[in-house]
Order: structure tokens, then sequence, then C-alpha cells
């Protein structure tokens, strides 16, 4: 019996990790900035447990029946919560408040768990063998939880699958300590019957999970969706009405299919077009392989290497029909190299150079982007220019995150860059920003590829003219201690979705 509540307590605490765990996720996947909302629901959620520690002292009798009431409470509430905080944003279009809450009560019941353990146990061991092997499970069943959830679980299972099935776990432990102790529980019965519905209820949410999923997705994308996967690194969602194709990342429009020629021909051909016959370009970012189409369109490109983290990105844009018709196969192309890894790892070992660079990450909304904007970053990129070779870095809208932009223009002047700024009017975006870095004076293109659909000639030279609403503000250099420019962009978009 002892080694069996010992080893529920791995259970136990490998359960409440992994609550805290997908409630970061989803707030971070719902609310972006990772930083923030890990910090904030883990904070609250050992303050939590703090509280329910503390109000542990407060039971008196009849501890073993109010352990199992316990956990079937963590594993109903925990179980169901990634499904709540999902619906809650689809429907409420609301989060914080919901989020917090459970955090909150999760916290409490998972801060009572060990404490009744402990003292349930406490006629079993000495108090020093006591203390140090519950620990030393809770702290295991901790390692275990942390390991598994991005590697295994998350994208394997998704947060809502995996909350539930961590919420059986609980109610199995539940029902487990009431058969060791069904000698002494006068409500036997009646405390079974509970363990069961609970466990009916965990296994038919997990029978429902991908309904339950696509139900609250549904609500909160306008069209049909064709395609959703949580890998270990982001939420992918691809939906289409009629012939416009969007690819949502976390919940944010990346592109629609209408529409992102203009960007991709933005991103690529002021560059690429200046440069006499470019061979070897690396793309970093850009999964998708829009970027790749275009830079493929150049004859004289000998070979692209395009470094992105995800793999689930690169090998869906690989396979997918719909979004190898997009892209024009490019990612298939015997010319392209495909490298799924960290950017900035990727540049601090690359020893090759290149003719020309495309940087196409997401906007720096969260610290662990923001590094992709920062001076040591840039370092890293100016290294693997070839002496004549430039780059051009997407760096998010000069109207409407006006300090961001000009923050990111500034960042790469301060590691020695030549910049030449420019925008382009995206309908699904509105107005958005590029920097053109280079360390020879650049040149614009006198020509074009007659294959684009937006950019020529006689229109190119508009993108280079920024009205007074963008032109150049004040701003401090991004830097990887301070990432300025994760605030800036912050503050910025929060205003405009007020």
């Amino acid at each position: 019996m002892t080694y069996a509540l010992l080893f529920s307590v791995f259970i136990i605490a490998s359960c409440g990790l992994i609550y805290e765990l997908i409630a970061g996720t989803l707030a971070s996947y719902l609310l972006g900035d990772s930083v923030t909302q890990f910090s904030t629901v883990i904070g609250t959620y050992l303050f939590a447990m703090g509280i329910g520690s503390y109000l542990s002292r407060f039971i008196g009798k009849g501890l073993v029946a109010k352990f199992i009431a316990i956990e079937l409470m963590v594993g109903v509430i925990g179980g169901f919560s990634a499904t709540a905080l999902f619906l809650s944003f689809s429907y409420a279009k609301s989060l914080k408040p919901l989020l917090y809450f459970l955090v909150t009560i999760i916290g409490i019941l998972v801060g009572l768990e060990i404490p009744l353990l402990l003292r349930i146990l406490k006629d079993r061991l000495q108090f020093k063998d006591l203390v140090s092997q519950v620990l030393t499970f809770d702290y295991l069943g901790a390692l275990v939880a942390s390991l598994l959830f991005p590697i295994l679980l998350a994208p394997r299972l998704g947060v809502v699958r995996t909350a539930l099935l961590f919420g059986l776990m609980n109610a199995l432990v539940a029902a487990g300590t009431a058969w060791l102790f069904r000698h002494q529980l006068s409500q036997l019965r009646y405390m079974f019957a509970q363990c069961l519905l609970a466990v009916v209820l965990l296994v038919g949410g997990l029978v429902y999970a991908e309904r339950l999923t696509a139900m609250a997705e549904g609500e909160l994308y306008a069209d049909e969706i064709i395609y959703a996967k949580s890998s270990p690194y982001q939420r992918i969602v691809i939906t289409r009405w009629k012939d416009d194709v969007r690819l949502f990342l976390n919940n944010h429009l990346q592109f629609s299919s209408r529409d992102e020629y203009r960007y991709h021909e933005a991103l690529v051909h002021p560059g690429l077009q200046s440069l006499n016959g470019a061979r070897r370009a690396l793309v970093l970012g850009g999964g998708d392989g829009l970027a790749v189409r275009e830079i493929l369109k150049v004859d004289s490109i000998q070979s692209v290497t395009l470094v992105d983290l995800d793999p689930e990105m690169t090998r869906l844009f690989s396979r997918h029909e719909v979004l190898t018709r997009l892209n024009l196969n490019s990612l298939n192309s015997p010319k392209v190299k495909i490298i799924n890894a960290d950017a900035f790892l990727w540049l601090e070992e690359n020893r090759e150079f290149f003719d020309f660079v495309a940087v196409d990450f997401p906007d720096p909304s969260n610290y662990s982007l923001g590094k992709l904007y920062t001076t040591a970053f840039y370092r890293l990129l100016r290294r693997c220019l070839s002496d004549r070779g430039l780059a051009v870095v997407q760096a998010t809208s000069p109207l409407f995150a006006r300090r961001s932009f000009w923050c990111v223009v500034k960042t790469l002047e301060s590691v020695g860059f030549r910049t030449t700024p420019y925008h382009v009017y995206v309908p699904s975006f509105g107005e958005w920003g590029f920097v053109i870095a280079s360390q020879q004076p650049y040149r614009k293109p006198d020509q074009y590829p007659p294959n684009l659909k937006f950019l020529a000639p006689e229109a190119a030279p508009s993108l280079f003219h920024f009205p007074k609403d963008m032109a150049p503000v004040e701003a401090e250099v991004n830097r990887l201690n301070n990432q300025v420019l994760v605030q800036y962009y912050e503050a910025e978009w929060h205003k405009v979705t007020e």
C-alpha cells in the first residue's frame, strides 16, 4: 500500500505540472507573448498551491475520503480546462478571467494533495523517510511531465486530449485510493460511483476531443478549416473560403492566398533584382515556401537554403495539394535544401556565404521571436553575406507599429548595415514594411521578372516613399538583454485592437 501511494505522488505531480503547462501554452497560443503568459500563469499557480497547502491544516477527520474527493475535482476541472479555455476564447472572445480562475482553483486543489498524502502516510514511514520519498516522487513526476509535454504529448495528442488524459489519470488515482482503503471507508459504493462518473466524463471527452476542438475553432475562424494541428512550436490552422486559403499561426493571420503575392514579391524582388547574377539564396523562416517560390523565378539562382524551426510547417507545405499549388511546389525543387533548426543557433554555426537572404519571421510579438530582431542576430546575419550580398527583413507595419518598424531599421544600422526601408500595401494586413540591409550602396532595380503579378519598374519607386504618418520616429536599438522591440510592438498593436 505504501508504494502504491508513493506512486500516486508521482502521478499527481505529473498531472499538476501538465495542467500548468497547458494553461501557459494555451495562453501563449491565444494571447501571445509567451514569456508574460508563462510567467503569470506559473506565478499564479504556485501562489494558489501555497494557499492549498495552508488550507490543508483545516482538514481534520476523513483524510482518505477528502483526498479522493480532491483527486476527482482536480481530474475533472483540470481535464476539461483546455476545452473550457478554447470554448471561452471562441464564443466569449475572452480568456483571461477564466484562465486565471482555473489556474487558481487547480493550484489550490493540487496544493492540498501532498500535505494530505503526507498525513495519510505518516504512520507507515518514519518522518525523514516520509518527506524524502514523497518529495522525490513529486519531483520525478514533474520532471517526466516536463519532458513528455513538448516532445510527445503536445505534438501528438494536442493540448485538449493531453488535459483529458491526465484528468483521467487523476480519477484513476482516486479510484485506486478508494480500493486500497476500501475497508476503512464508510461510503465506499458512493465513492466508487463518483469515480466511475468522473472516468466516464473524461473518457467521453477524449472520444469527442476532436469534435470539441473543431467546434471551438470553427467558431474562432470564419471560414472552413481544412487543416489544424499543434506542433511543438505553434498551433497551425489552414482555412479556405472559395479560392481564398489562409494560414494562421497561434491564431494570427500569416497570409491570404488572394493577396500574399504582393507581400512575397515585395519581400524578395526589390533586393534580389538589384543583384546581378545572384546564385546562392537563404530564407530564414518562411516555411510556407512562398518566398522560396519568388526566389526561384530568378534564373541565376542555383541554390536556396530554407531554415525554418518547425518541421511540421515545411512538411505540410511540401505535401498538401492545396498548399503546393500555392507555392508552385517550391519546397520540392532540386535547388532547395530544407533545414529545420532555430535560425539563431543555425547562423552561429553556419560557415557558408549567401548573395541574398530573406528574413521572413513572424512579428516580434514575444521574446522568443524578438531575439530574431536583435543586434546579436543581425551581426550573425551580416557575417553570412557575401561581399556584394544583401538581406531583406520583414519589419511589421510602419503605419500601425511605426516605432517598431523604425526600431528594426535602427537596430540593423547599429551593427553596420546600410539600410533602405520600404513598404507595400497588402489588403489582408494593410501597410507592411521591409528593410533592405546591405554592405554596399543599394541600387534600385531597373527591371523585374515579367511573370510577377504586382511589381513593375514604373510602380516600384513608390514603395520607397514614406508619407508623414509613416515617417521615421525615435526608437531604441533592440538588444538581446532588453528586447525593447517586443515592448514597442505590444503597446502599438494593443492600440490598434482596442
